[in-house]
């Protein structure tokens, strides 16, 4: 979509203060860049208001400071979603949940990112959302009690059965970086610490593991989840397509 106010878009995360001795100290790598817009997104739809049920009123009246990119700005979340669901990929995510991991919020909003089919809690209903950064709201997310009911859904699952893949450093692990990535796939992510549990790993078609180089024996859990995913794409995604965001 075509309008006349294209604003940098930036994510709206909570930042912390710098840690400075005095005021004369050079900036930490890590410290927040002192550049960017005071605002996310867009303001208010200047001139005439366009013509489309996917616009929101409210939006065009006051603005859109949502993070989405340019394709849906001023739209109603129900029609971003509609919309997505046209053209979402054939890959699923799955998280167990025992702990309240934290990273199952971040490995929502990589799901989002690469245009997942569905995300699968596995365990606890309730998770901490505050990693996803609202992209739960654009995402399909489904509940199992047990890996058990993930795997028999994913057996019997509309279109055909979905491989269910376990990402993990286990032993006899084989290598992510060279497997022939099925279309139809779910990656299974374990907590961060132990890993997949038993059951999991039972429950898998297959495991397999990124390869690392260091003196770490694991990556974070979220970390794992946008490598496995971004496997995925590059077998499969259409590039090509315009939907494929470049920034």
């Amino acid at each position: 979509m075509d309008h006349p106010l294209r604003g940098p878009f930036v994510d709206a995360v909570d930042v912390a203060p710098a840690l400075v001795l005095n005021a004369d100290d050079e900036r930490a790598p890590y410290d927040p860049m002192p550049y960017g817009p005071d605002e996310v997104g867009v303001g208010p739809w200047p001139g005439e208001w366009p013509v489309g049920e996917q616009y929101d009123p409210e939006l065009l009246a006051e603005g859109d400071r949502r993070n989405v990119v340019d394709r849906y700005r001023y739209w109603r979340l129900e029609a971003i979603v509609a919309d997505l669901d046209t053209r979402r990929h054939d890959f699923h995510v799955a998280i167990e949940n025992w702990r309240h991991d934290f990273n199952i919020g971040t490995i929502v909003r990589s799901a989002n990112a690469f245009l997942a089919a569905e995300v699968h809690i596995v365990g606890n209903r309730r998770w901490n959302r505050r990693g996803a950064m609202v992209t739960d709201r654009y995402q399909h997310l489904r509940h199992h009690h047990t890996t058990a009911d993930l795997a028999a859904y994913l057996r019997d699952h509309p279109g055909g059965p979905v491989t269910l893949l376990g990402i993990d450093n286990l032993p006899g692990s084989d290598h992510l970086e060279t497997m022939v990535m099925p279309r139809r796939a779910c990656f299974l992510f374990g907590q961060e610490g132990p890993g997949l549990s038993a059951s999991a790993r039972e429950a898998c078609d297959g495991t397999f593991s990124i390869a690392q180089f260091g003196s770490t024996r694991s990556i974070n859990a979220s970390a794992a989840a946008a490598i496995a995913m971004h496997a995925w794409i590059r077998a499969h995604a259409d590039l090509g397509h315009e939907s494929a965001w470049r920034g």
